[in-house]
């Protein structure tokens, strides 16, 4: 399956940091930034979480919410975000069941690096599916999508 813009996000329902539950119909209202991830403690994986949480304040301006998602356990994403001061909630999809739903799992099974702006309506407006997995979608692109999908 894959998800495309202009289609309803497929609905999230994840434990997460903080000892949260994480529901995406539960953000209705605003737009969410879904980044997904391979795992914790990568180097991409790092670099790409960290410039997202040096740049928080460009989302929450927006009224966005980020969330990292990645197959990892919550325990594992505890230790992640305490090691690097993750402001925005890590969502551990163990049994990858978000990450088929979104179509981002590669041949293998494996996350591909991947990033998704969901509106407030719960309509996919971006769409970015990683084949490489090197790169990651910088955040004045992500910002823009936000700004597209609050029509602005």
């Amino acid at each position: 399956m894959t998800i495309r813009t202009g289609e309803v996000a497929p609905a999230i329902e994840l434990p997460g940091t903080n000892g949260k539950q994480y529901s995406l119909a539960a953000e209705r209202g605003h737009p969410v930034v879904l980044a997904f991830y391979p795992g914790d403690d990568t180097t991409v994986c790092t670099v790409q979480l960290n410039s997202y949480n040096d740049d928080l304040a460009e989302f929450t301006e927006l009224g966005a919410v980020v969330w990292g998602i990645s197959p990892q356990g919550v325990e594992s994403h505890e230790a992640f975000a305490a090691k690097h001061g993750f402001k925005f909630p890590l969502l551990a999809d163990e049994g990858k069941v978000v990450g088929e739903a979104y179509g981002i799992l590669g041949p293998l099974g494996f996350y591909r690096r991947s990033v998704f702006v969901v509106d407030g309506e719960g309509i996919v407006r971006f769409a970015h599916r990683s084949l490489v997995g090197a790169t990651f979608k910088k955040t004045p692109e992500l910002v823009d999508a936000v700004k597209a999908a609050q029509g602005r």
